[in-house]
């Protein structure tokens, strides 16, 4: 079972599209957006996903009540931060605003895997028994790359993908 992870879309349509375009050819079970959507008509384009996707807000989701409506209409909504179970592994997920937060759920080993966005950077990392994940950007505005990453479940796996 394969689950999508992506941060940081920052109201890019175009790569929006292809992200959600990677998720449906991967097959992936469940998609997690790690903050920062921006806008409601950028949340919308998540529509074309075969599977759900879960997100929390980013430190630039200003609009949260509409973002919080297309979410709801997706059939799952948006959080300032997200306790999941897929595929029986735990996840914790937070756009990483403040710091200290993320490590720290990182060490409190309540989690198999932490996933997280903010910085632009992506990261894999493991400690304590915990998988970090940040995907980078799928915007591609900062650092000119464009990525997601594609967690196999089972053998907790990361894949990061440049697209």
């Amino acid at each position: 079972m394969k689950v999508g992870i992506l941060s940081d879309t920052h109201d890019n349509l175009e790569a929006i599209d292809r992200a959600v375009e990677v998720f449906n050819s991967r097959n992936v079970r469940a998609v997690i957006h790690a903050g920062d959507v921006i806008s409601p008509f950028a949340a919308a384009r998540f529509k074309a996903l075969s599977s759900p996707v879960h997100a929390v807000y980013g430190n630039n989701d200003g609009e949260r009540m509409g973002l919080g409506r297309v979410f709801r209409e997706l059939g799952t909504g948006i959080e300032d931060f997200l306790e999941l179970e897929i595929g029986g592994r735990s996840f914790a997920v937070y756009h990483g605003t403040i710091p200290g937060v993320v490590p720290s759920l990182v060490k409190g080993g309540s989690y198999d895997v932490v996933v997280t966005g903010h910085t632009h950077e992506p990261e894999i990392k493991r400690s304590g028994g915990a998988l970090l994940i940040n995907p980078g950007e799928a915007c591609g505005y900062l650092t000119g790359k464009r990525t997601l990453c594609i967690l196999e479940l089972r053998s907790l796996e990361p894949e990061m993908v440049e697209f």
